[in-house]
């Protein structure tokens, strides 16, 4: 017997040094089992001492618990009997799991996992883990680490077990740090009547090298604690001037990187910005110092992706990796983040849109008609066909007035103040019948006056000329006589009104537009950015997945078609020519703007013949670019700790502080400052209102209109004229009027 259990205890210690981590089968746990029953007997497994001891840290601690986490296996489940539960029961939730010694926890079963997520969701702030086997508690703590099944930040009491303190499980007990470790000592079988337990914790802040020593805290024994610390104090208060590693790189306007070095920042890594002020608050606060570095290749990756073998690049890869504890960089708030790391509260909200080139499209052709907007044209249109087919009607009315009181007076209009011309006096009447007596009106080119028709009159008595001289009073133009019939004057007037107000108000508009810098034509939509078709691009796997991911259509058929790109400066370049759409925030691409316009100051000081080629080709085809007013999402900024971090609900606490005294706003102005201003001396002719041939191109395209109808109108009357009235058989070339006369008989 004594041979079986010293060949399995040589098993175990051989395949713990080689560090494989097994599960025994079914026989050799039978043999384990048997194994665990001689080693600790049945008092052991019923310990009242040790059951004293949960008991009373629990009475100590019992205010702030109200769902506690019970873990144990075949060896300590005597030790919550039905006495614990009924002591506790009516103040604690308890959530109570029995694992089989041979279950892997690093993956566990459906009902251990349902268990966890249970007590996640519930929010259980305390776990006590009594299994005997340190190698499946330390496979259940990575598996809770990896997936968050485990509130990490809780408290924590576990059975003291050597190999938990296995190099390969330091990072876990850099973020499981609210936990104490209970180690029994004495008993029968060591020869001490009374045992007595050791307490010990891991130590935070202390740096875990290359050995990890727990701290004792306290002894207990004879039903009472030694020392009587408290065992779940705050660790994150005071840092004790730790070191912190803090990966940063440049991001406006979270991050800048200076050229200069002082003293000042060369702790920091010479980075300014808004996220590292926050940070310097938080470090004072929390006593703590940061060494910043630049992730290898931080211009090209940035915050980096998954690669195909899994592991990760840029800013993500040293926070999955464990290398940083703090990452710098302007980290959206989205799942993406919080997948791989934890995220403080957001600072700031941040405008999330594109850059875009203005349209090719010349507009000041559009000058005439900006005045108004299309609704307003299409009111007046509408106005003016009422109003032409008012006064057309009015007049006819008046016309068929006027014929009946003639009619009544029962005399000729056509006899009144005639004039008799002889054959003397217009010898081409020679010519014509002389059996026909001719009369002609006093204006002898003027045809003679229908029958019927009422003096002032004749502007509307006839559709066309109706519409015509409508259109002409919209356009101040007076009319060559004040019509008949007070119907029609007092139409007339009122129309007059109505015109006066319009041409002013629209006077007013195109001298505000005159007056005011050339219009842009801009994309200011995404809908009108998908009409431009053009291609749409930015930096990171994590911009190009949250257009994928998205729900709305317009942002999802972007995501099909997204481009990722690394170098900013080349994706500004492309804006330019007019090829491409740059997604970022707007302080990023207000930066980006000024940079080029730098850029091409600088070549336009140097002389022209160390200007290169490629640059003068560029700046031949460059233009102005504009950045969208509408937003694609308002995107919370945080910065990014380690998963599962144990700093964070301090972190939180104080940037929400600074958030509250107004700070974050100062310093995100104290960025921008410098490129405002840049912007601002950039573009002062922008700003003013010269008058130019471009601005009057409208004027000159109406022009254009008149001369082109006015040349059709004349060509058409010359057809008329050679086509239809010579081939009249009463036309005469030398005396016109004779035609019009016949016609009138």
């Amino acid at each position: 017997m004594h041979l079986k259990v010293v060949a399995i205890l040589v098993f175990v210690a051989y395949s713990t040094q080689n560090g494989y981590e097994f599960i025994f089968q079914k026989t050799l746990n039978a043999r384990l089992f048997r194994l665990k029953s001689i080693l600790h007997d049945d008092e052991e497994q019923n310990d009242d001492n040790f059951r004293l001891l949960l008991e009373e840290i629990m009475v100590k601690n019992l205010l702030p618990y109200k769902c506690v986490v019970l873990l144990s296996d075949d060896i300590y489940s005597g030790t919550f009997s039905k006495s614990w539960f009924r002591r506790f029961g009516p103040y604690i939730t308890f959530i109570v799991l029995n694992v089989d010694e041979y279950e892997d926890l690093l993956s566990p079963s459906d009902e251990t996992k349902s268990a966890l997520t249970t007590a996640k969701n519930e929010g259980c702030q305390m776990y006590i883990i009594l299994v005997s086997n340190g190698l499946q508690v330390a496979r259940l703590l990575r598996f809770g680490d990896r997936y968050r099944v485990i509130n990490t930040r809780a408290k924590f009491i576990i059975s003291y077990d050597n190999r938990l303190f296995d190099k390969s499980l330091f990072y876990i007990w850099k973020r499981i740090i609210n936990v104490i470790f209970i180690r029994r000592y004495g008993g029968e079988r060591s020869g001490q009547s009374i045992p007595w337990f050791e307490i010990t914790t891991v130590p935070f802040p202390s740096q875990i090298t290359s050995v990890l020593v727990p701290r004792r805290l306290d002894i207990w024994t004879k039903s009472k604690f030694r020392k009587g610390v408290d065992l779940f104090r705050d660790k994150t208060s005071d840092l004790r001037n730790q070191t912190l590693k803090v990966a940063a790189f440049s991001h406006i306007p979270g991050t800048t990187k200076n050229l200069q070095t002082n003293t000042v920042r060369a702790v920091l890594g010479n980075f300014s910005g808004a996220e590292v002020e926050i940070l310097q608050t938080v470090s004072a606060a929390m006593n703590f110092r940061c060494e910043m570095y630049e992730p290898v290749n931080a211009n090209a990756q940035m915050w980096g992706g998954k690669q195909a073998s899994g592991k990760y690049t840029g800013l993500i890869g040293e926070m999955v990796g464990t290398s940083a504890d703090i990452a710098l960089g302007d980290l959206y708030y989205t799942p993406y983040f919080l997948e791989l790391m934890d995220l403080s509260v957001p600072y700031n909200t941040e405008c999330l849109t594109f850059l875009t080139p203005e349209s090719l499209t010349d507009n000041s052709w559009k000058t005439l008609i900006l005045p108004f907007k299309p609704s307003m044209w299409a009111a007046v249109i509408v106005c003016l066909l009422i109003s032409g087919g008012v006064f057309y009607a009015l007049a006819r009315f008046h016309e068929t007035i006027s014929r009946i009181k003639e009619k009544t007076k029962n005399v000729d209009p056509l006899s009144k103040k005639r004039k008799i011309i002889t054959l003397s006096m217009c010898p081409d009447l020679e010519k014509l019948d002389p059996n026909v007596k001719y009369t002609l009106m006093k204006e002898k080119y003027n045809p003679p006056k229908p029958e019927g028709e009422a003096v002032g009159l004749y502007q509307f008595s006839r559709p066309f000329n109706s519409m015509l001289y409508t259109y002409s009073m919209l356009l101040l133009v007076s009319l060559p006589k004040l019509p008949t019939g007070w119907s029609l004057r007092m139409l007339t007037g009122w129309y007059w009104l109505y015109s006066l107000l319009l041409v002013v108000a629209y006077r007013a508009s195109m001298t505000a537009i005159l007056a005011s810098p050339t219009p842009r034509v801009t994309i200011n939509t995404l809908q009108e950015l998908i009409n431009s078709r053009l291609k749409c691009g930015g930096w990171g796997e994590v911009n190009r997945e949250f257009f994928k991911m998205s729900l709305d259509p317009s942002t999802k058929l972007i995501g099909e078609n997204f481009e990722v790109v690394n170098d900013s400066n080349e994706a500004v370049d492309k804006v330019a020519q007019g090829v491409f759409a740059f997604y970022e925030n707007s302080y990023f691409l207000k930066e980006a703007l000024v940079k080029r316009q730098l850029r091409f100051q600088m070549s336009r000081v140097s002389s022209a013949s160390n200007q290169s080629q490629e640059m003068k080709d560029i700046a031949k085809e460059d233009r102005n670019l504009h950045i969208m007013t509408d937003c694609v999402i308002k995107m919370p900024i945080s910065i990014g700790l380690q998963k599962n971090s144990p700093i964070k609900p301090r972190v939180d606490k104080y940037i929400r502080r600074v958030l509250e005294a107004g700070l974050i706003k100062k310093w995100l102005d104290d960025v921008m400052s410098p490129i405002l201003n840049a912007e601002v001396q950039r573009t002062p002719e922008e700003s003013k209102a010269i008058m130019s041939m471009k601005k009057l191109f409208g004027a000159l395209v109406a022009l254009s209109i008149g001369y082109f109808i006015s040349v059709a109108a004349l060509v058409a009357e010359i057809i008329h004229f050679n086509y239809h009235v010579k081939k009249d058989p009463n036309y005469n070339k030398y005396s016109r009027s004779i035609q019009y006369v016949k016609k009138a008989e």
